[in-house]
């Protein structure tokens, strides 16, 4: 069973449509940033900025369908989001035994609404697929489009007031994009997801001069930055995509802007000019190291089973040792997981990670790609930062609508409600 319009053209209806997801979730992810240095303000911006932008997706959502869509969608890939739903469940159950109810249940909430914004943005998603054939929507596109309006803003910032979009380093000699607004490297990320995106626009010749013109600003935004982790993780996007694509020209074209970025970037920003004592910070990841070595050996053994707490990595606000510098996040997402959830914590993200990957695997040919890509800036992301299981951050909101980009299918069902809806709004059987 099929079902079409009678004679009616949806262009405006889907630029309309297309123009308010960009919104959408160009204003979400940047509810995530620290606007102002009043804890006030921030806390109003990133509670009813994200609550808002979750009714908003609903209100898309709910737009669709009035229009003349049904969601007779159906699971798939069920082990990937129930795992993430244990993983959730287990955290909410540690409220018990957190020391910190009230940090642990604010994480537990964002996290968890991040994921019911994401669910009502990617059912949208598949509803136009499912009812709008052809149509000229793309989740890549409204992700690289989003995180190229955020970098713009950073690197017109940097320019016109360095003293708030830059954050000074190692004593004041290094400056980094960021500022207070955002930690340089979670910036990064998002340069390297606006890359992700921004290189299927390449792909499929999408206004070709402007999507390399965002690519420019998106690389320099990302210098800009320097953050090792990120630069990395773009250069293994385009990589990629060279490796997976047919067309020669295409190709040629990734390789040569590789060879030309690649020393200058890694040499600068990796290796930071070849200073000794930058280079021992490279070997020790900033002192990340010994402070894992001091979260195993002094942190795990007080509780190794189901941790401290969702989002806490001591009895204590911070975790402090003789042998490092004392920390509130452990900087590797695994490690967060670990200390906060335990063994068991760490055995289910285990699991719902290679569930994810598996349900990527088994999408076609573009899907699989798109995903791949976005999983990578994240991912490497996560072995520094924040991360996809830490403390509430966009990286995790850009896991969730992965995972629920796996999580559904359209269904061959409809219910006599639903098909009475279908016909009042113009549609009929074939």
């Amino acid at each position: 069973m099929k079902l079409q319009f009678i004679d009616k053209d949806h262009k405006a209806f889907l630029d309309k449509i297309n123009w308010q997801l960009f919104l959408i979730l160009f204003l979400m992810i940047g509810c995530f940033f620290t606007w102002s240095e009043n804890v006030l303000i921030t806390r109003i911006i990133k509670v009813i900025g994200r609550m808002g932008m979750l009714a908003a997706s609903w209100y898309v959502y709910n737009r669709i369908i009035r229009y003349g869509a049904a969601d007779n969608l159906v699971t798939h890939n069920i082990l990937s989001f129930g795992f993430y739903l244990l993983y959730l469940l287990l955290g909410f159950a540690s409220f018990m035994w957190s020391t910190d109810v009230g940090y642990s249940a604010l994480q537990w909430f964002m996290t968890s609404q991040t994921l019911v914004f994401c669910f009502y943005f990617i059912k949208s998603l598949y509803l136009l697929d499912d009812y709008f054939p052809g149509h000229h929507i793309r989740l890549y596109n409204l992700l690289g489009n989003s995180a190229f309006l955020l970098i713009l803003i950073f690197v017109i910032g940097m320019w016109v007031n360095p003293d708030v979009f830059f954050r000074l380093t190692h004593g004041g000699e290094e400056a980094r994009l960021g500022g207070y607004l955002m930690n340089p490297n979670e910036l990064g990320m998002l340069a390297g997801v606006g890359v992700a995106g921004l290189m299927f626009d390449i792909r499929r010749n999408h206004q070709k001069l402007w999507t390399v013109i965002k690519l420019i600003i998106l690389f320099y935004g990302l210098y800009a930055t320097g953050s090792r982790s990120s630069l990395i993780g773009a250069l293994l996007i385009i990589g990629f995509h060279v490796l997976q694509s047919d067309k020669k020209q295409f190709a040629i074209a990734a390789i040569i802007l590789m060879l030309m970025i690649s020393p200058v970037a890694i040499f600068k920003v990796v290796l930071k000019d070849g200073d000794p004592e930058r280079m021992e910070e490279v070997l020790t990841l900033t002192g990340r190291l010994p402070f894992w070595q001091a979260l195993i050996n002094e942190g795990l053994p007080k509780e190794p089973l189901l941790g401290f707490g969702f989002m806490r990595i001591d009895y204590k606000e911070y975790f402090q040792s003789a042998h490092t510098y004392p920390g509130k996040m452990t900087h590797n997402t695994f490690m967060q997981v670990l200390m906060n959830l335990g063994f068991i914590g760490l055995v289910l993200v285990f699991f719902q990670m290679v569930f994810t990957s598996i349900g990527v695997l088994k999408e076609n040919a573009e899907k699989k790609l798109m995903l791949s890509c976005l999983l990578i800036p994240i991912i490497i992301n996560s072995f520094t930062e924040f991360g996809v299981f830490g403390e509430s951050n966009y990286g995790i909101l850009f896991y969730q609508l992965i995972i629920l980009y796996i999580s559904f299918k359209p269904g061959k069902l409809l219910t006599p409600k639903q098909k009475i809806h279908l016909t009042k709004t113009g549609r009929i059987l074939i």
